[in-house]
């Protein structure tokens, strides 16, 4: 861990709007920090809320909210990955305890912000991965749908499994999970509540890669890693067009610019000189 931790910046803790948080050791829920080194250009979230195993509350969405903010003006992540923080959970779901103190209406501003953050997830500018080193269940699953890509360990436990809970999925898992499994399946899985280990997720198509499970937990963290500093070369088309604008940006004012026209013009060869 000590090897890691010497390659990343200091954390950036983000504020906790609202309730206290239920980070570990009263922090913040949702910590931010960028990678250097050879990893230079993944950006991670990690997830810490260890007594609510990762439950989405409403500091935690909140802090997911503004850290993706943040993040989408911030043009040196080239790759964001999402982790747990809690050891043998990527996130359990909705705050179900939290829920039943809210009144109709507080409900489904709520499903509306969790859907809302999954639609972020789902628009942000770079490649985003999910790291599942553990639980993912319900909404903790709607949001991996929501990256681009997911890692598991074998013994990860996924499912959408709201329908055993009298509920059904909020947060566009019925959307995501027919439009990456199919939809017969998909509904096969929503309607049973199914649960799916990282071995079989992978089987069917939900996750990208399964990797067997390390003594430390961290397995799929170390995968995704690794699939992000694959996926670092590449540059997206929006970075690709700022780095255009910048290059045509410095031919402007050159001299071999305006001969070319001229010459263009005249109908004649150019002579340039490199100016």
């Amino acid at each position: 861990m000590l090897r890691v931790l010497c390659l990343l910046r200091p954390w950036r803790p983000l504020w906790a709007r609202g309730c206290a948080s239920d980070g570990a050791a009263g922090g913040p829920e949702i910590q931010v920090r960028a990678l250097a080194g050879s990893n230079q250009g993944i950006t991670e979230i990690l997830m810490n809320r260890p007594r609510a195993r990762n439950a989405l509350g409403n500091v935690f969405v909140s802090e997911l909210l503004e850290a993706l903010a943040q993040l989408r003006e911030d043009r040196q992540v080239r790759v964001l990955l999402f982790r747990s923080a809690v050891k043998g959970v990527f996130c359990a779901g909705a705050d179900l305890k939290e829920r039943e103190q809210m009144s109709e209406a507080e409900v489904g501003v709520f499903v509306q912000r969790l859907r809302g953050l999954m639609n972020d997830i789902a628009a942000f500018p770079a490649p985003t991965i999910a790291a599942m080193d553990g639980f993912a269940l319900g909404g903790g699953l709607e949001l991996a749908l929501a990256c681009d890509l997911r890692v598991a360990a074998s013994s990860a436990i996924l499912g959408l499994i709201e329908t055993t809970r009298g509920l059904l999925p909020g947060a566009g898992g019925t959307q995501r999970l027919p439009r990456c499994l199919g939809v017969a399946l998909a509904k096969e899985l929503i309607f049973t509540g199914r649960r799916l280990s990282g071995t079989q997720a992978h089987a069917l198509g939900l996750v990208n890669h399964s990797v067997a499970q390390n003594e430390e937990g961290d397995a799929a963290y170390h995968r995704a890693r690794a699939l992000a500093q694959e996926i670092l070369p590449q540059v997206d088309i929006a970075s690709g067009m700022v780095i255009e604008g910048i290059c045509y940006a410095q031919n402007i004012p050159t001299r071999d610019r305006l001969e070319g026209m001229a010459a263009f013009r005249e109908k004649r060869p150019p002579k340039f000189v490199g100016e």
